[in-house]
């Protein structure tokens, strides 16, 4: 597991999460809700995906993207779990979050 990272909130902008995540030099942002909750994580494929469909527009927010929404990794998980259901879903990192959802970390799968 690593550290969560940046996490942004999922009103923000796609073009504005595009460019925190190029300045920070990170794989993925976390996003979170207004009360600081894991809703979800993006990667800098998924935004510049996004950017070049035909539906974009500058104003679209993270919140209304289809992401991966959960349910995210649980502190409790056991790692082979964790693994086995990151594999089955195709998700190359998931959330770590506490019992709250507020996100401890992320599990990425070996490259």
């Amino acid at each position: 597991m690593h550290a969560p990272g940046p996490q942004v909130d999922d009103h923000m902008t796609v073009d504005v999460a595009l460019s925190v995540l190029i300045g920070a030099r990170v794989p993925h942002l976390l996003l979170r809700d207004e009360d600081g909750r894991c809703t979800g994580l993006v990667t800098r494929a998924q935004l510049a995906a996004h950017r070049g469909g035909h539906w974009y527009a500058d104003r679209t927010r993270l919140r209304d993207i289809p992401l991966d929404r959960g349910p995210f990794t649980s502190s409790a998980t056991i790692l082979d779990d964790a693994e086995a259901a990151m594999r089955v879903r195709a998700l190359v990192a998931s959330p770590v979050v506490d019992d709250q959802g507020y996100a401890l970390g992320v599990l990425a799968l070996p490259r």
